[in-house]
């Protein structure tokens, strides 16, 4: 209990000789804080949209197959879809319609599919909410799309897709197959790829393999070697943000650095006094640990609480050109908060850590000095 008791006090000097510095101090916290933003919301922003991503695709084929003409997908031939049937571990293969269309009009490209049950009929299209956003098009109005021969075809919007999916949905527009092949100009015999459900996860590699062996044409996509491509992609998005921010890191290392490892006069003749009063070494040492530790703590806590806000609350208004990319049709969704504790872990020694430890040092230096020697320099 007394040791308890001791620390307390001691935290209490501690905060008051803080307060009677605190143009210096709160110089350090701002930027202290600032510095641990920026990683924190790169961090947080590049965990939960790679998470969002591998919830978007869970329910995605497991193998996608695609024709190559000349290493370029081509279109496939809808007989493929029989041979990959007849492997064994194959539970069901589906041809898939799907494409983009260039909008001359508002300048946005859409993408356009063929869903498996697409329930409005034929001359009807249900649109994205940024489709519907940047046309202005509401429900029973008519979007019009210019064909493969030049002529110019208005489907009716019977539906605006939920918002709730619009991180997928944002350019999407559905539509019947005979109106996808009308507009596109492609054959019945043809699909843009074949999707590929197999029975046995733990067989999709041996499965990819055969349809390869049997259609040397084809590339066989797996559903996991996508999910590695969007960590790829994000991974290599934030790391090209923290090579950005890697200066204004650099020179917050080196400002607090100078300002942990030395000691003002004014805090060498405090240790001086607090020596000449009776105060240990160790009780220096832990004044200005506790020291460190309320100025690093404080700011990495304001730091990842503002990182936490910006993310999640305004959908990182700073960084989402850079990780998401850019494009005239923009998702505008809320991600769903996610912290991997490993990462948060990984920054707080990092930054909390390192700048504490570097205040003890030159503590532990002056509180050796004789008290008299400090009091008349």
């Amino acid at each position: 209990m007394a040791w308890f008791d001791k620390q307390r006090n001691i935290l209490d000097f501690t905060l008051a000789s803080l307060w009677r510095r605190k143009g210096k101090n709160l110089a350090l916290v701002l930027v202290y804080t600032a510095v641990v933003f920026l990683l924190a919301s790169v961090m947080f922003f590049t965990h939960s949209i790679k998470r969002e991503a591998k919830l978007v695709l869970q329910d995605s084929p497991e193998i996608v197959v695609q024709k190559l003409m000349a290493g370029r997908h081509d279109l496939i031939p809808s007989d493929y879809a029989q041979t990959i049937a007849e492997i064994r571990g194959v539970a069901s293969v589906r041809p898939r319609l799907w494409g983009y269309y260039y909008d001359t009009i508002f300048g946005a490209n859409y993408t356009l599919m063929v869903p498996e049950n697409f329930a409005h009929g034929p001359g009807n299209i249900a649109i994205g909410p940024g489709v519907a956003k940047v046309s202005e098009s509401p429900v029973d109005n008519i979007l019009p799309f210019w064909d493969h021969r030049g002529k110019l075809t208005s489907y009716l919007i019977t539906e605006i897709l939920a918002t709730e999916s619009e991180l997928v949905s944002a350019d999407l527009v559905l539509m019947a197959e005979e109106d996808f092949r009308e507009l596109f100009g492609m054959a019945p015999e043809l699909a843009t790829d074949l999707a590929v459900k197999v029975r046995n996860p733990r067989e999709i590699p041996v499965v990819a393999a055969k349809i390869k062996k049997l259609l040397p044409d084809t590339r066989p996509i797996i559903r996991d070697e996508i999910l590695r491509t969007y960590d790829s992609v994000f991974n290599w998005r934030s790391g090209l943000l923290v090579v950005i921010l890697a200066g204004a890191g650099l020179a917050f290392v080196i400002f607090a650095w100078d300002k942990a490892s030395g000691l003002s006069a004014e805090e060498k003749k405090e240790i001086g006094i607090l020596k000449a009063i009776g105060w240990e070494t160790s009780d220096v040492i832990q004044m200005k640990f506790w020291e460190g530790a309320a100025l690093s703590l404080s700011s990495f806590l304001m730091g990842l609480l503002l990182a936490y806000g910006h993310v999640f609350l305004t959908s990182s208004v700073l960084f989402e050109p850079v990780l998401k990319g850019w494009a005239v049709l923009y998702p505008e969704f809320r991600l769903v908060p996610f912290i991997d504790p490993f990462q948060v872990a990984t920054m707080f020694f990092l930054t909390v850590v390192p700048y504490t430890i570097a205040t003890i040092v030159p503590s532990w230096r002056a509180a050796t000095v004789d008290p008299d020697a400090v009091l008349r320099s």
